[in-house]
C-alpha cells in the first residue's frame, strides 16, 4: 500500500465525509422539507464513498436504514464496521484491498456483494447471506477450487463472477462450478447453457449426490428446528411456554430424587401415578386459555391499528385536496408577481398572496387538531380495551376463574400432605413391625425420620417455589405487554403529530419565501 500512500493521503470514514456524500446526492432545486428529510442520516438510504482514499471503515453506525452503499475504489483492508447496517441490500467493496471476507454476519438482508479485484483468497463465514442473488469476487487471490462449495448453501444465489482467479485456469473450471452450484444462472458474466448443466452434472454425480443427500438430512433438521422454535415464539408471546403436555410437571419433579426413591413404598407409587393427570390437566387447560387471550390481544391490537390509519388516510387525502386547490392558485399568483416587478400592483399581490398562505395555514393546522382530537379519542378507547384484557387476564391467573395457578399449588399440597401421610403410617408400621414385604428398602430410606422428613418439605417448598414464579412471570408478561402497547400506541401518535406540524411549517415557510422572492417556472416542453 506504500507505493499508493506516498501520493496520496488515507482517510478514514468520519462525520463530515458521511454529510459531504449525503448533500451531494441531494439535487439542488430540492425544497427545505425535503432537503432536511433527505440530509437526515437516520433516512438516507444510499450512500457513495467511492475513490475517497478510505483505508478503514468507520462511523457509519448512525446510518441505520442504509439500503445501498458503495465504497468501492479505496485502500480498504479489512472489512469491518458494518454490523449495524442490517437493512443493506446491495454492497460494492470492489478494488480495495481486502485480505479475508469477514464482518458481514449481520447483512442478512444483502442481496448483492462485489468483492471484485482484492486480495482474498478464500471463501468463507458467508452463511448467513441467505438472500444473497448476485456475488461477484473476480480478480482475487482464490487457488482451491473446491472452495466454491461452500456457496451451495446461499440457496438464493443465481448469479456469481469468479473471472480472474487463478483457479479459473483449471481444467473443467466451469463444468465443476456448475454441478456444485446447480442453481447458477449467470457465471462470469455468461448463461449457463443447458447442454453446460447437463454435462456438469454427469461429470460430477459422484461428489454432487453424497452432498445432496446430506443437505437433505440437514435441510429435514433444519426444518423440524425452525418448526420448533417457531411454535416456541408463538407460546412466548402467548406466556404459556412449557404448559403444554407435562412439561411443567417434568420441571417440577424431574430433579427431585427422594421422592423417586420413595416411590419403593407401594402407596407411594400409586399416588405418584395418579397425580401427574390431574397436574398436567391444570396446565393444559392454563395453556389452551392463554392461546385464546393472545388471540384476543392480537385482533385487539390489529383492529387498532387498521381504525388508526382509516382516520389518517382520510385526513390526508382532505389536506391533499386543500393543497391542490391553494397551488392551482399561487401558481397563477406567482406568475403575475413576478411579471408586475417592484410596484404597488406587485406589492398588493404580494399581501394578498401571504393573506392566502395564512389562511392555508389556518386550514392545514384544523385539520391536524380534528385528526389529532379524532386519534386521541380512539387511542383512550384503545388503552381502555387493553386495560380490560389485561386485567381478565391477571384475574384468572390468580384464580377468580375454574383453571388458574391455585390448583396447581393446592394439588401440590393436597399432594404433599398425603405423600407425608403414607411416611408416617409407613413409619409406624415399621415401628410396630407390622410390614408385612420385604421391609429392607424401606427401612434405608426412612432410617432417620427427621431427615426424610426435612428432605420431602425442602422439594415441595422448592416446588412450591416454581409454581409461584411461572405465575408470577406470566403476571410479569401480561404488564409489559399493557405498558408496551399503550405506550407504542401513544407514541406512534406523538411522533406522528409532530412530524405532520414540522412539514405544515416548512411548507408554509418555502410559500413565504417564493413570494418574496418570485421566479418565473417555465412550461415543461
Amino acid at each position: 500500500m506504500s507505493q499508493f500512500f506516498s501520493n496520496v493521503e488515507p482517510n478514514i470514514i468520519d462525520d463530515e465525509m458521511i454529510q459531504k456524500a449525503i448533500e451531494e446526492k441531494c439535487p439542488e432545486d430540492l425544497g427545505d422539507l425535503a432537503r432536511q428529510e433527505n440530509t437526515n442520516v437516520k433516512a438516507v438510504t444510499e450512500l457513495q464513498l467511492s475513490f475517497k482514499n478510505i483505508l478503514q471503515i468507520a462511523n457509519l453506525w448512525p446510518l441505520e436504514n442504509l439500503t445501498k452503499l458503495q465504497l468501492d475504489n479505496n485502500f480498504i483492508e479489512k472489512i469491518e464496521g458494518l454490523e449495524t447496517l442490517v437493512h443493506l441490500v446491495w454492497l460494492d467493496l470492489s478494488f480495495n484491498s481486502i485480505e479475508a471476507i469477514e464482518g458481514l454476519d449481520t447483512l442478512t438482508k444483502l442481496q448483492d456483494l462485489s468483492l471484485y479485484s482484492n486480495r482474498i483468497s478464500k471463501i468463507e463465514h458467508m452463511d448467513t447471506l441467505q438472500e444473497l442473488q448476485i456475488f461477484s469476487i473476480g480478480k482475487n487471490n482464490l487457488t482451491i477450487l473446491e472452495d466454491v462449495v461452500c456457496l451451495r448453501r446461499l440457496k438464493s444465489l443465481r448469479t456469481l463472477n469468479l473471472s480472474g482467479n487463478p483457479f479459473c485456469s483449471k481444467e473443467h473450471y466451469r463444468l465443476f462450478v456448475v454441478a456444485h452450484l446447480p442453481s447458477l444462472v449467470y457465471l462470469d458474466f455468461k448463461l449457463v447453457s443447458h447442454s453446460t448443466r447437463k454435462a456438469a452434472a454427469v461429470k460430477y454425480q459422484e461428489l454432487t449426490k453424497p452432498l445432496e443427500e446430506e443437505e437433505g438430512e440437514v435441510l429435514a433438521l433444519q426444518e423440524t428446528e425452525e418448526a420448533k422454535q417457531k411454535e416456541l415464539e408463538y407460546q412466548q408471546a402467548a406466556f404459556v411456554e412449557y404448559l403444554n403436555g407435562s412439561l411443567l410437571f417434568d420441571n417440577l419433579y424431574g430433579e427431585d430424587r427422594e421422592v423417586a426413591q420413595l416411590a419403593a413404598i407401594p402407596a407411594v407409587e400409586d399416588l405418584l401415578q395418579a397425580y401427574p393427570s390431574w397436574f398436567v390437566l391444570i396446565s393444559e387447560n392454563l395453556y389452551n386459555y392463554g392461546l385464546e387471550e393472545y388471540e384476543k390481544r392480537e385482533a385487539t391490537v390489529s383492529k387498532f391499528y387498521k381504525r388508526f390509519y382509516e382516520i389518517l388516510t382520510v385526513n390526508q387525502q382532505e389536506s391533499k385536496r386543500t393543497i391542490s386547490d391553494f397551488e392551482s392558485q399561487n401558481k397563477r399568483r406567482l406568475d403575475e408577481l413576478y411579471q408586475a416587478g417592484s410596484d404597488d400592483i406587485a406589492e398588493s399581490k404580494r399581501a394578498q398572496g401571504k393573506e392566502n398562505v395564512h389562511q392555508l395555514w389556518d386550514a392545514l393546522m384544523t385539520l391536524e387538531a380534528l385528526v389529532s382530537n379524532d386519534l386521541e379519542e380512539l387511542l383512550q378507547d384503545f388503552k381502555r380495551s387493553i386495560d380490560v384484557i389485561a386485567s381478565a387476564f391477571i384475574e384468572t391467573i390468580q384464580g377468580i376463574y375454574p383453571f388458574h395457578s391455585i390448583q396447581c399449588r393446592d394439588l401440590e399440597n393436597g399432594q404433599h400432605e398425603k405423600l407425608m401421610e403414607i411416611i408416617f403410617a409407613t413409619m409406624e408400621k415399621l415401628e410396630e413391625e407390622e410390614f408385612g414385604e420385604d421391609v429392607e428398602d424401606v427401612e434405608d430410606l426412612l432410617t432417620d425420620k427427621n431427615t426424610i422428613v426435612n428432605a420431602i418439605n425442602v422439594s415441595h417448598h422448592i416446588r412450591l417455589q416454581k409454581i409461584d414464579k411461572r405465575e408470577s412471570d406470566m403476571l410479569c408478561n401480561i404488564y409489559k405487554w399493557q405498558n408496551s402497547e399503550t405506550e407504542k400506541a401513544f407514541q406512534t401518535e406523538c411522533d406522528r403529530n409532530r412530524a405532520s406540524i414540522k412539514k405544515i411549517i416548512c411548507f408554509i415557510n418555502t410559500l413565504q419565501k417564493e413570494l418574496d422572492n418570485p421566479v418565473i417556472v417555465e412550461p415543461t416542453k
